[in-house]
């Protein structure tokens, strides 16, 4: 095996295609093909299934991506930081988000990384909180901010900061006008919730066991969109951040009221792995990471209270 070999068996793997895989590496796609069929007689297995819908990994190939994945990208970024050392970072980085600071920092992060470091090529990953800390582990991402606290993830953290999870609802829902409402009033609504694997509702399960009460689930649901869609339709009630929800509720398609008695506060850090050095393009995305949140904050559009 080879790096060369590696790194195109890599891509096939991620874009599950030759053709998507020759456009990124710039390979014509015989040629491609051809290195796939040379590793594949090299280890004695076959890595790929080819079929109409695309090239599906086999179990020798999934192991074959988990065991070099974190090796691939150490070597890129060896290659990355040789060409920082002129003065402009290069290469890239796979920054991973949970999908409500995803929704207030993405577009802002990438527009300024495009026009500030154009050398840099960046990667989003959305997902949750428990995949990100996963693909960290496995090098799979240079970057992640997830929920804290930081002393669970066993990894290299910085604390970003602090905000209050509300109580969201529809159009007419009453909380505008009400401003707050306790923990109590709360636990007597039907809610809409994540599963129990979600970082929010870890966070709200360990208030309603202090309280010594249950929770009452309407519906369970992973997808913070689809949690908005629902309370849109007017269904039920739900947590979130208020930064995840600026737009909808300027339209007015939401309501949102502070919770109180007791509050809910998630931790948030940004996380990077144990087992390599970051390059010069990830310790440059990270601290555009930092510096944007903080203008953000002072600004008023995000209304987190920032760790010292």
């Amino acid at each position: 095996m080879d790096i060369r070999q590696l790194r195109t068996f890599r891509s096939v793997a991620e874009l599950g295609s030759l053709s998507k895989a020759a456009d990124r590496l710039r390979i014509a796609q015989p040629g491609l093909s051809r290195q796939i069929k040379l590793l594949e007689r090299e280890l004695r297995v076959q890595l790929f299934i080819r079929n109409g819908r695309g090239m599906l990994l086999t179990s020798a190939g999934r192991t074959l991506l988990d065991r070099t994945e974190g090796l691939v990208r150490q070597i890129e970024q060896v290659r990355d930081d040789i060409q920082s050392a002129a003065g402009r970072p290069a290469g890239r980085v796979a920054l991973g988000l949970v999908p409500t600071v995803s929704a207030v920092l993405s577009g802002r992060l990438a527009a300024r990384i495009l026009a500030e470091f154009p050398y840099i090529s960046l990667r989003i990953v959305e997902s949750y909180g428990g995949h990100l800390v996963e693909w960290l582990h496995r090098s799979e991402l240079d970057l992640a901010i997830t929920y804290g606290p930081a002393t669970d993830l066993h990894l290299v953290t910085q604390a970003i900061g602090q905000e209050d999870i509300a109580v969201v609802g529809p159009p007419g829902s009453g909380l505008r006008s009400r401003k707050q409402v306790t923990f109590d009033w709360l636990l007597q609504q039907r809610l809409i919730v994540p599963s129990v694997a979600h970082g929010l509702r870890v966070l709200l399960e360990k208030s309603v066991a202090r309280k010594r009460m249950a929770l009452k689930a309407l519906i369970e649901v992973d997808s913070y969109r689809a949690q908005i869609s629902l309370m849109e339709e007017g269904l039920s009630y739900t947590l979130l951040p208020a930064s995840a929800i600026r737009a909808e509720l300027a339209a007015k398609r939401l309501e949102i009221a502070a919770l109180v008695n007791p509050t809910i506060t998630r931790e948030l850090v940004l996380a990077s792995p144990t087992t390599s050095l970051s390059s010069i393009a990830a310790t440059t995305v990270s601290a555009t990471i930092m510096s944007e949140i903080e203008q953000m904050s002072r600004k008023g559009h995000w209304k987190i209270r920032l760790a010292d």
